[in-house]
């Protein structure tokens, strides 16, 4: 199956963000609250996979308990339908990701990673693993945070997103997204931005959206 997605992360005034709570945190909250989602992260988190590049060899021992962890992880970490339907204006034609999140934004503000049958997000979180991903705020790539909560939350992204040169190697290693010459890595960009907002007294949008 072929589709485009986009994790973005995108500088806002509180006053921005306050309106997009109405339309973007309800949303969120209904893809964290799914009755699968917790069950999802937490076998994630007990028994983290290996190497992307041995996914799905075949048979060996275990080999179907495998390609279900890895489905659960694919489910996990795939954008939220809540997130995408608001996003996509399915679930209020009033409102477009495009239009009211991303218009306007400049390069030093924004993190945008785009990629066919690719998701972002999937490919962070593996190559972090799951201790360095629970220190991220919101559910898997989404949040809305204030310029308050951006700076409270610094600390913790700074020590899920900074590397030793031995593990930066190790996390690049298992990112399996192809980036196109000048383009951002999901381990550098997210960072990035935060410093930005936090420097500059900006909250944060954070989406993980289906655009085709």
């Amino acid at each position: 199956m072929s589709f485009l997605s986009a994790w973005a992360i995108s500088s806002h005034t509180d006053d921005v963000i306050a309106g997009l709570s109405p339309h973007l945190l309800p949303a969120m909250r209904a893809d964290r609250a799914h009755a699968e989602a917790e069950r999802r992260w937490h076998r994630w988190r007990r028994n983290p996979l290996p190497d992307h590049r041995t996914w799905y060899s075949r048979g060996g021992e275990g080999a179907e308990g495998r390609t279900n962890a890895i489905e659960s992880f694919r489910a996990l970490t795939a954008p939220g339908a809540h997130v995408d339907d608001v996003c996509a204006g399915s679930a209020d034609p009033s409102f477009s990701v495009l239009d009211d999140v991303w218009e306007g934004q400049d390069d030093d503000g924004m993190f945008i990673s785009v990629h066919r049958k690719e998701y972002a997000v999937q490919a962070l979180f593996h190559a972090i693993g799951p201790a360095r991903a629970a220190l991220l705020p919101g559910w898997c790539g989404t949040f809305l945070l204030t310029a308050a909560q951006v700076r409270e939350s610094l600390p913790g992204v700074e020590r899920a997103l900074s590397f030793t040169p031995a593990e930066r190697a190790a996390a690049e290693a298992r990112d399996w997204l192809d980036y196109g010459e000048g383009e951002e890595s999901v381990l550098d960009g997210p960072l990035r931005v935060w410093r930005t907002a936090a420097r500059e007294g900006l909250g944060l949008c954070g989406v993980a959206v289906h655009l085709g």
